[in-house]
């Protein structure tokens, strides 16, 4: 019987998951290319052999995703997968239109043929949308375990962008694994945060290979996971962080919405910033998709070191670049800090933007006159140091989770600002790990 020929729709996460755990052994399928997108620079390579494995000895092209069409007319392709995340309904319906007018199937694959069982419990923190605060929940939970005497690791949602193979397994225990592994912005900031906690973090390309390493050292597995993409792993317990400054967003977007579905805990983060209508819009909607989850609001309070060196001065705010991308917001921690301690102005960067973050302007016009820390690349990390220095500002402020001057020269005054969980009410995130872990 010939093998379906199959064409794997990614931004090197999801897509290679999806075929390490149900294509690359299965002899029914031939994946003849990977397609990516949203993340700069990561096509023109190959899915290596040494990662494909015995069915691929040559490994798996993988090309823009401006060339879909023809790949699957020159390729015969069968059937394509989508596997990628945070993108409307709307949009993944336009690809399935587009390919099913060249005469492929469409496919989209849930948790059945793609989470892995773990030996020991998982916990999953997930979320509706990127920048809904997931990042600063996986770590509140990760000191809640901490605290109740277990050894936790944070597995991270994939952001392999440099040389696969050397990325199938990655450990991060202190600031000399992030250089040992060429980290980029984008991955520091996942990795830092909980490096400064003193939890170990894993990640790369290969998770099944990841968990059984993880496994091998901890008590409790956490899943941080990446975008508003489900887990790769079987949850114990699933934490689904919404936003209300994108009311609607938890029920139009893919696959946020599967996460709202599979969700045991609901953390409606930033009620402290946000409108109380708008609050109320996505308890409602959380609780029509899954009226059995656990709902906690709480806040994202803003600490920065020297809130007088802001006042009155200009400014270049700097934010987490995917969150203002693909994420769409149009400001984020940095922004509410500026205006919250009183600064003078917010300096519009897209004058100053230089080479790929002039470009990322371009590709997101949405993004307003703040500067998204993209960083994905040696070249990436050059145009933005390029951009903020020569920014006509007396300050910058940065709300991205790391400190940019570990990777960047910066020629003026910054301040950091920082943000992390905190429950307001009962229940609360410690009450509910108790109540399931307590000893």
């Amino acid at each position: 019987m010939a093998r379906i020929r199959t064409l794997i729709m990614g931004a090197a996460g999801r897509d290679f998951h999806n075929f390490n755990t149900f294509y690359r052994d299965n002899e029914k399928y031939e994946v003849v290319a990977f397609t990516a997108t949203q993340i700069p620079n990561i096509e023109g390579r190959k899915y290596p052999a040494a990662l494909a494995g015995e069915l691929y000895p040559e490994g798996i092209p993988i090309y823009p995703e401006s060339e879909l069409e023809t790949l699957i007319k020159k390729e015969k392709v069968d059937q394509v997968l989508f596997a990628y995340s945070d993108v409307p309904y709307e949009y993944v319906m336009h690809k399935a239109a587009l390919v099913n007018a060249v005469g492929a199937d469409f496919r989209l694959m849930g948790t059945t043929n793609t989470q892995i069982k773990s030996t020991k419990p998982v916990v999953g923190v997930c979320a509706v949308r990127t920048g809904s605060g997931k990042s600063q929940t996986t770590r509140r939970v990760s000191l809640i375990l901490r605290d109740m005497g277990y050894k936790v690791a944070a597995i991270r949602h994939p952001m392999p962008y440099g040389d696969l193979v050397k990325q199938k397994v990655q450990r991060f225990a202190d600031y000399s694994d992030l250089d040992k592994h060429e980290c980029t912005i984008e991955e520091r900031e996942e990795y830092e945060p909980h490096i400064d906690n003193g939890v170990i973090v894993y990640a790369g390309v290969d998770y099944e290979a990841i968990l059984r390493e993880a496994e091998k050292e901890v008590d409790i597995v956490l899943w941080d996971g990446g975008n508003n993409d489900f887990s790769f792993y079987q949850t114990d317990l699933l934490i689904v962080v919404a936003d209300p400054h994108r009311p609607g967003h938890e029920l139009r977007y893919y696959p946020g919405e599967t996460n709202v579905r599979m969700a045991d805990v609901f953390v409606i983060n930033k009620v402290d910033t946000a409108a109380p209508d708008d609050v109320i819009v996505v308890r409602n909607n959380l609780f029509a998709a899954n009226p059995d989850a656990i709902v906690i609001e709480g806040a994202s309070p803003l600490f920065v070191d020297e809130p007088d060196a802001i006042r009155g001065k200009r400014l270049l705010v700097v934010e987490d670049g995917p969150t203002l991308t693909h994420g769409e917001m149009a400001y984020g921690a940095g922004y509410v800090a500026a205006r919250r301690f009183g600064a003078g102005e917010i300096v519009d960067p897209r004058p100053y933007a230089v080479g790929s973050i002039k470009a990322t302007y371009e590709k997101y016009p949405s993004t307003g006159a703040i500067l998204p820390a993209m960083g994905y690349g040696d070249q990436m990390m050059r145009d933005l140091e390029a951009t903020i220095n020569a920014a006509d500002v007396d300050l910058v402020l940065s709300g991205t989770p790391i400190d940019l001057t570990r990777v960047i020269k910066i020629n003026k005054p910054i301040q950091r600002v920082r943000y992390e969980l905190q429950e307001i009410g009962e229940p609360t995130l410690k009450s509910i790990l108790t109540e399931k872990f307590g000893k």
